[in-house]
């Protein structure tokens, strides 16, 4: 298990987002992410072919911003909205489990600290339940 750095205050020092290794770790997640939707016919079609580079990139930058990294995505993208962005989308609660599933074997393979992985999987879980938006199958 990795150790926390701690600042005078007791509190950790350095943001979750550097604690769990940075931008390799967060693009980590969201590739292999990317390889279960691949071949996911719930959620595949929800992303263009010729911008699945893009939707790697879109997330992995919302992900480092959320957990204290670069503010890129804000800065390009402006503010998330994430419920809006994916209203043109059917988040039924299949789509939203299915989201979890490829989302938890790709958490599961960073083989991060229980700490780290308790927190950013209670996160995920609560994001995914928010962009439901249909009870329609």
């Amino acid at each position: 298990m990795a150790d926390i750095t701690l600042g005078p205050t007791g509190g950790p020092s350095d943001s979750f987002f550097t604690q769990i290794g940075g931008h390799a770790t967060f693009e980590r997640l969201v590739r292999r992410f990317y390889e279960g939707i691949e071949h996911d016919e719930v959620l595949r079609p929800m992303y263009p072919d010729d911008d699945m580079d893009g939707a790697v990139w879109r997330l992995t930058a919302f992900l480092e911003q959320y957990w204290g990294g670069p503010s890129t995505y804000s800065e390009q993208r402006g503010h998330p909205r994430l419920r809006m962005r994916h209203m043109p989308f059917k988040v039924n609660p299949d789509a939203r489990d299915r989201w979890l599933t490829h989302m938890r074997a790709a958490l599961d393979e960073l083989a991060l600290p229980p700490m780290h992985e308790e927190a950013l999987w209670d996160y995920l879980q609560r994001a995914a339940y928010a962009m439901v938006n249909t009870f329609e199958e």
